[in-house]
C-alpha cells in the first residue's frame, strides 16, 4: 500500500519513509508513524509523518 492517502495511515502503524535528505537518492527509512503532519486527505509525494524516532518524511509504503 502506498502512501498518498492520509486515511491509510494511523500512530502506531509500520511505515517506510523518504527523508527530505535522502529525496534524490530514494533510500527508505523504516519506522513507526508517532505523528501525522500533512493536513490534506491525500498528497502526491506522500503523506508527511514524524516517526517514534524523531525523524521526519514522507510515506512511500506502509508495512502493516
Amino acid at each position: 500500500m502506498n502512501g498518498i492517502r492520509r486515511s491509510d495511515i494511523a500512530p502506531g502503524r509500520r511505515v517506510l519513509i523518504v527523508l527530505k535528505k535522502d529525496q534524490r537518492t530514494g533510500r527508505l527509512t523504516p519506522g513507526v508513524v508517532k505523528e501525522i503532519l500533512t493536513r490534506s486527505p491525500t498528497h502526491p509525494h506522500g503523506i508527511k509523518v514524524r516517526l517514534e524516532s524523531g525523524e521526519i518524511g514522507r510515506v512511500t509504503e506502509i508495512l502493516d
